[in-house]
């Protein structure tokens, strides 16, 4: 299912999609369209997430308990409390150069 997902997610052709999941998965024809037909009607798959990383970080003491209570406080991880930050860091600094 995810393949015809995929398949469909590239924006080919019904005909060039089944052809593709048939040599892909040793399907029928037939059977192949039935899935592609079925992916149709799910919701779209999403994209698929990036690994993580660990990195290290020094930070006061005091800004270190700040991070802590606000992402308990918003039921987060500090860590994601930290993508956050940093993402709308660098799409602030990309907007103003």
């Amino acid at each position: 299912m995810r393949a015809a997902q995929r398949l469909l997610a590239n924006k080919i052709g019904m005909a060039e999609a089944a052809l593709a999941l048939s040599r892909e998965s040793g399907l029928s024809l037939r059977q192949a369209y039935r899935y592609l037909e079925e992916a149709r009607k799910k919701e779209p798959l999403l994209p698929a997430p990036q690994p993580s990383v660990t990195i290290s970080l020094k930070m006061p003491a005091n800004l270190a308990r700040k991070l802590r209570a606000h992402a308990a406080a918003s039921n987060l991880t500090a860590s994601e409390v930290m993508r956050q930050a940093v993402t709308a860091f660098l799409a602030s600094v990309d907007e103003n150069g």
